[in-house]
């Protein structure tokens, strides 16, 4: 598999995740902007970078913590490591 299909099936697993919990969900990663999915839920939304294997480079994050989040929005990254079932989650401030 390659890493482009191997990022598209990150995300659509991050969706599955979010929306198992009550969260609308579009995929922004076409788009090629800073997030993969943005996610709309009762109480809040969040905004999330899905990757495979490994955490956003330092760039990439500085640029995901300078991002102007509207109020109530969350910034998280998601990534999956090989045979796990669960992304390890880390919260952008």
């Amino acid at each position: 598999m390659n890493a482009k299909a191997k990022g598209t099936r990150a995300e659509h697993r991050s969706r599955a995740l979010l929306e198992a919990v009550g969260y609308r969900v579009t995929r922004a990663a076409a788009s090629l902007g800073e997030w993969d999915l943005i996610g709309i839920g009762p109480a809040d939304a969040v905004l999330v970078q899905v990757k495979v294997g490994r955490w956003p480079g330092r760039a990439e994050m500085e640029a995901l913590e300078r991002f102007p989040a509207p109020v109530g929005f969350r910034k998280v990254a998601h990534r999956w490591r090989a045979y796990k079932r669960l992304p390890d989650v880390r919260e952008i401030l």
